[in-house]
Formats: C-alpha cells, structure tokens, sequence
C-alpha cells in the first residue's frame, strides 16, 4: 500500500478572507462550504471535483512557524513564467514574500520558485522544476523552502 497526499486542511481566523485568498488569488475553486455558526469551512478544489485544500474556521490566532506541525504548502507549476504570473497577482494583492522575485530551491538548482504567506501567516511556495537557473539562491548552503 502506498500513501498519498489526499487534501491538506488548514485553520483559519476568518473563512471569508482566506476564502478569497485562495479562490480569487491563487485561482482555486469552491467546491463546498459550511456556513453553521461554529462550524464553517470550505472545500477547495483544483479544477477537478476532489478536494485538494480545505480551510477550517476554528484557529484563535495566526500561524506560529515556532510550534510543531505545517511547515509550508509547495504547489508546482509548468513553467517559471507562471510562477511570475502567480508573483503578480499576489502582489497585486499585497501579500508578503519572504523574497524578491524568483530564487532557486539552493544554489546552482535549476529549480525555485516564490515564497509568501497566506492571510494566516501560513508560509507557502510556487515553484518549478526546471526554468530557475539563472535565479539567485537566498542562502548558500541550506534549502530556500526550509527557512522563510
């Protein structure tokens, strides 16, 4: 038997917000939503009929990178020119990135992409497999996506 990554849930302060966030910026589509007071989510989807991200309403505050559990949500991309595209929106929306613009995975990686944070603080990455060689790598010797 081989395990599979089937959705991720995430906690959220306020559904609406984080909603928005990941449906109209970074183009995911509302599969479902609970609106009971107490009890409020939504499933996300990723074009197909199958949850690939679910947000709960029930955190009391933002993400602490200090404490145990989510690291950073990775999604990839076909290309280095969606991962600006991407870069764009987001900043159109005035989120947070943890660098400027395109940076490989390590340096000399042909892979890399762009790391930011959701509503939450939630730390995430877009990136490519190929296409980042000429990107600049934020730190020598360790991983990009280990520390932002």
């Amino acid at each position: 038997m081989t395990l599979r990554t089937s959705h991720t849930g995430l906690n959220v302060t306020d559904l609406d917000r984080s909603l928005a966030f990941y449906r109209d910026v970074l183009g995911f589509t509302l599969l479902a939503e609970g609106k009971e007071d107490g009890r409020r989510y939504a499933f996300l989807g990723d074009g197909g009929d199958r949850p690939v991200l679910t947000l709960w309403q029930q955190a009391r505050g933002p993400y602490d990178g200090a404490r145990a559990g989510l690291h950073h949500l990775a999604y990839t991309v076909d290309s280095v020119d969606r991962v600006r595209a991407y870069e764009t929106a987001l900043r159109a929306a005035g989120v947070e990135f943890a660098h400027d613009g395109v940076v490989a995975h390590r340096e000399g990686s042909a892979s890399g992409g762009i790391f930011f944070h959701d509503p939450d603080g939630t730390r995430l990455e877009i990136s490519v497999p190929h296409g980042a060689e000429d990107a600049p790598a934020p730190h020598g010797s360790a991983p990009t996506c280990g520390f932002f």
